[in-house]
């Protein structure tokens, strides 16, 4: 059931335009054009953190343009979904995209879909459907307080299908202070694998401890009264470029 067979189910997981992908600066092109992105997020939108089995994520309220995402490579506002994160079995691996050949510990994701286009199955189908701003975690010796946050949640969804309330959380605050990014036009890391999303990696990596790290590594993917399996390892490995371009924001 692993990443390589997904095409079984999900043809498009052998689509033209995958994620995640590895990016090499030397053919990564400086677009001059490129806007500075701005998110202008309401902590009140924060609804739950659960755990599904497949990542943790944290919940807001997207029924109305609340917290959004504009300017960069996208055209109007976009609102945020949902954050999860995936991580590895240890400190050495686990982010999706792969920058130069370097792997990080973990890599975040802020959804963010188009309501232009009515609502989020809508936004699915089309090609400027969703945003996502994708920021690594490293591990180092200031890890960023505000991941804590976060973290300490983690107590209360061990397994599978638990889900606990997380309220008034800006999630602005896990942006690095370099706002540069490099875009490029792919698809969800999981199943089916929708070709809608316009990446907005940012080049900076944001710290965390070795023991934040193990924290995540203490979810379970198995349901509360199932035998433990750890939830690790939960990154798909870079997919086929096929011709697509990466755009830098900076030089």
């Amino acid at each position: 059931s692993g990443p390589e067979r997904w095409h079984e189910n999900y043809p498009l997981a052998k689509g033209d335009k995958q994620s995640p992908i590895e990016i090499n600066s030397k053919d990564v092109q400086h677009d001059s054009s490129l806007a500075a992105w701005h998110a202008s997020y309401d902590p009140g939108a924060a609804k739950t953190i659960l755990n599904n089995g497949r990542t943790c994520r944290v919940v807001f309220d997207d029924t109305f343009d609340r917290s959004v995402l504009r300017g960069g490579p996208l055209s109007g506002a976009y609102r945020l979904r949902q954050l999860h994160l995936h991580w590895g079995s240890c400190d050495q691996h686990g982010s999706e995209h792969v920058i130069d050949g370097v792997k990080y510990a973990a890599e975040l994701h802020m959804v963010h879909w188009n309501p232009k286009h009515g609502n989020f199955a809508g936004a699915l189908k089309q090609p400027d459907g969703v945003a996502v701003v994708g920021i690594f975690l490293k591990v180092g010796q200031t890890p960023k307080p505000e991941m804590k946050r976060i973290l300490e949640e983690l107590e209360n969804i061990k397994t599978k299908g638990k889900e606990a309330p997380f309220l008034h959380f800006d999630p602005s605050i896990l942006f690095p202070k370099s706002r540069d990014y490099w875009t490029y036009h792919g698809s969800f890391t999981t199943p089916p694998c929708e070709e809608c999303i316009t990446w907005i990696l940012l080049r900076e990596p944001i710290e965390v401890s070795s023991d934040q790290m193990a924290k995540l590594r203490s979810l379970s993917k198995n349901a509360e009264n199932e035998p433990v399996s750890p939830l690790v390892d939960n990154w798909r490995p870079p997919q086929p470029l096929k011709g697509r371009i990466v755009r830098a924001s900076f030089k």
